[in-house]
C-alpha cells in the first residue's frame, strides 16, 4: 500500500523519538520516487484515535514500555542449537550417529593369527618361527623323493628362494628361515638322506653367509649329521668352491668327504632318480645356457686344433 509520511501526520511528540524512514529510492540520481511496499491484509488504524498504533498511548518513550521477561519464550539449558561447523567426534554418540572403534577380535582371527607362528623343538629348546615373514621363501627347502632302498629321503635346497641381502630384516628373516629349514629336515628325514644343493641361477646377494651356513651344521641333530650320505652342490660357483675349500679346516674329515660337485642336471640324474625333484624354471634355464656354451666350446677348440680336426675328418 502506497503510505505516504506527509508532515503533520504524526503528533509532534511522536516524531521526535522516531525518524521519519525513507519514503523514496533514488535509482537513477535524478527523480526520486516513492516505494511501494506490499503487506499482508491487516487491519489497521492510521488515524491517531483510542488505540491506534500512532496514538499517543502507544508512542510513549521506551522508559514506559512495560515488558514481563519472565513470560518471554527463551530457549532452555536442554535446547539444542544446529552447528554446521566443525563436529566433535564425541558428541556422535548423543546424535545417534556411530562412532568408529575398534573391531572385534574373532575367533577365526586368532585361529589365522595362530597359523602365522608355528612353535618347534630345536635342541630341546622351544623356538617360535614367524611363518609370515619367510612365505615367499619357503620353496628353498623340499622334498625330492627317496633313493635306493628304504626310506632314504633327498632333500631339495635351492639357493635362488633366500632373500635378498639387501633387505632391512635380512637377519630376522634369515633366523626364522634357518629354524625353518633345521625343523622341516628333521621332520622329512626318518633314516639316511641326502642333500642336493641348487646352487645355479643364485646371485651373490642371495648366497648365505659362511656364518648361517655354520650355524646351520652345528644346530643340525647329531642323528642328522650321522645320516647324511652325501651333499651334493650342482653348479657349483667359484665363491662357493672358495667359501668351501676355507671351512674345510673346521669341519670334519668326514663332511667333507661327502660333498660332490656336480656341472649339470644330466649329470645328477645319473646319480639319483629325478621323477619327484622340482627344478626351478630359472636352473633349466641356466642349465641349458651352460650346456650350449660347453658345446660352442668344443666346437671351437676342435677346428682349431689341426690334429683334432684331421682326426674328425677321418
Amino acid at each position: 500500500m502506497d503510505i505516504p509520511f506527509e508532515q503533520g501526520m504524526l503528533s509532534p511528540g511522536a516524531a521526535d523519538m522516531r525518524p521519519e524512514p525513507p519514503n523514496s529510492l533514488d535509482l537513477n540520481d535524478t527523480h526520486p520516487q516513492r516505494i511501494k511496499l506490499t503487506a499482508p491484509n491487516i487491519n489497521l488504524s492510521l488515524d491517531q484515535s483510542e488505540g491506534s498504533v500512532l496514538s499517543d498511548d502507544n508512542l510513549d518513550s521506551p522508559d514506559e514500555i512495560d515488558i514481563n521477561v519472565d513470560e518471554l519464550d527463551t530457549p532452555d539449558e536442554a535446547d539444542s542449537f544446529e552447528y554446521t561447523g566443525h563436529e566433535n567426534p564425541t558428541a556422535n554418540k548423543d546424535s545417534g550417529q556411530e562412532s568408529e572403534s575398534i573391531p572385534e577380535y574373532t575367533a577365526e582371527e586368532e585361529r589365522e593369527d595362530n597359523r602365522l607362528w608355528r612353535t618347534v623343538v630345536i635342541g630341546e629348546q622351544e623356538q617360535r618361527i614367524d611363518m609370515k615373514v619367510i612365505e615367499p621363501y619357503r620353496r628353498v627347502i623340499s622334498h625330492g623323493g627317496y633313493y635306493g632302498d628304504g626310506l632314504n629321503a633327498i632333500i631339495v635346497f635351492a639357493a635362488c628362494f633366500l632373500p635378498d641381502s639387501s633387505r632391512a630384516d635380512y637377519h630376522y628373516v634369515m633366523e626364522n628361515l634357518f629354524l625353518y629349514v633345521i625343523s622341516t629336515l628333521e621332520l622329512m628325514v626318518a633314516e639316511d638322506y641326502m642333500i642336493v644343493y641348487l646352487n645355479g641361477a643364485t646371485p651373490r646377494r642371495k648366497m648365505p653367509g659362511l656364518g648361517w651356513m655354520k650355524k646351520c651344521y652345528q644346530m643340525i641333530d647329531r642323528r642328522l649329521r650321522k645320516n647324511l650320505k652325501s651333499f651334493i652342490i650342482v653348479h657349483p660357483s667359484w665363491f662357493i668352491r672358495t667359501l668351501l675349500a676355507v671351512t674345510r679346516p673346521f669341519i670334519s674329515s668326514k663332511f667333507s668327504s661327502k660333498i660332490k660337485y656336480v656341472s649339470s642336471l644330466s649329470e645328477l640324474s645319473g646319480l639319483i632318480p629325478m621323477d619327484c625333484i622340482q627344478i626351478p624354471e630359472s636352473i633349466i634355464k641356466l642349465d641349458e645356457e651352460l650346456r650350449e656354451a660347453s658345446e660352442a666350446t668344443k666346437t671351437s677348440c676342435l677346428y682349431n686344433d689341426p690334429e683334432l680336426s684331421s682326426m674328425e675328418k677321418e
